[in-house]
């Protein structure tokens, strides 16, 4: 077994007001993580104050990270000259009566081929996009799914476009009441990982991860690495993108490996090197293509997801009640 290097790094608020600071470090367990962390990276803290941070998506095009606060049902813009705003609310939950669920707020984020704000809506417990331009938001949206077979969705976690505009989602039961299967308003005896193909027909691709969550693409469009954020499961598979019904096939397993540490296999991003940047136990893992474990970014809070900048030079990270950043090689 390879030694790892720890190479201690302090974790800054940015913002001058909080003086408190935090640790963190980069792990590197192979020598290949020189070619996309440096080894004197700083972890910088960009905003904070958060119920629990969710869903981060770089627009580049207004030079803004937006990212979901699930429980305040709300998201948030962060941009370098104007820090943290309120950017939409509510994003996820739009009834006239009090959401039963603890979860009611967006959860994953992401843009369509035309460029449209689209989101996994836990309490109206479909996919929709928003029905507004991107630098003038309104919390007016149109349910893209929200049924399979005529049955509800539980509460869409995460979701990738392909490159023709098909859309893949996840559908664990995190923003039901229960947030568990056991709750009565679970219609849908599986949990699934679904394609909505551009013909609007929707296809259950897998029922066979406990609790689907992060999903992206590899490069070139074949595979489809989806994390599994059961305790007891806490692995990471690949999926055929044209297969329905399918058996999930192991990419890597973290169930053994969690001791200790907070967090699970949650939202991912898959660089254009096919290099994976996926939130687990004890921080952010990043796997090469083949599933070896090049390193971890190593935080002390739980890590739900990440986000990459166009040139993928930074990945922002949200972390609990944080927004972090690291920037890359």
């Amino acid at each position: 077994m390879k030694a790892s290097l720890l190479i201690p790094i302090l974790i800054f608020i940015i913002n001058p007001v909080t003086a408190q600071k935090i640790s963190g470090y980069i792990e590197r367990l192979d020598p290949d993580l020189d070619a996309i962390v440096k080894t004197n990276a700083e972890i910088a803290v960009i905003a904070e104050g958060f119920t629990w941070s969710e869903g981060p998506l770089w627009i580049e095009s207004e030079q803004m990270l937006l990212f979901s606060d699930v429980p305040e049902n709300t998201i948030f813009k962060w941009t370098e000259t104007g820090g943290k705003e309120v950017y939409l609310r509510p994003s996820g939950y739009t009834g006239t009566t009090p959401s039963k669920s603890k979860e009611p707020g967006s959860n994953g984020l992401l843009l369509d081929t035309r460029g449209n704000l689209v989101l996994c809506q836990h309490g109206n417990r479909q996919m929709a996009r928003m029905k507004a331009p991107l630098n003038n938001p309104k919390p007016v949206f149109e349910t893209l799914a929200d049924r399979y077979k005529g049955k509800k969705f539980s509460s869409p976690n995460d979701a990738v476009y392909n490159s023709s505009g098909a859309l893949f989602f996840t559908d664990p039961p995190y923003g039901l009441p229960m947030q568990n299967d056991d709750d009565p308003a679970k219609e849908i005896d599986v949990n699934g990982v679904y394609k909505l193909k551009e013909n609007g027909e929707i296809v259950l691709l897998t029922g066979k991860i406990t609790r689907p969550n992060g999903i992206a693409f590899f490069p070139g469009e074949q595979k489809l690495l989806v994390a599994s954020s059961d305790p007891g499961v806490a692995n990471w598979y690949l999926l055929d993108p044209e297969k329905t019904g399918q058996d999930p096939e192991l990419f890597y397993s973290a169930t053994n490996e969690r001791k200790g540490l907070k967090g699970l296999p949650d939202g991912l991003k898959i660089d254009k090197k096919g290099n994976v940047y996926a939130s687990g136990p004890g921080g952010i893992w990043i796997f090469d293509k083949n599933a070896k474990v090049l390193g971890k970014i190593r935080l002390e809070e739980s890590a739900s997801n990440v986000a990459l900048s166009d040139d993928e030079k930074i990945l922002y990270i949200t972390n609990d009640m944080y927004v972090v950043r690291v920037r890359l090689r």
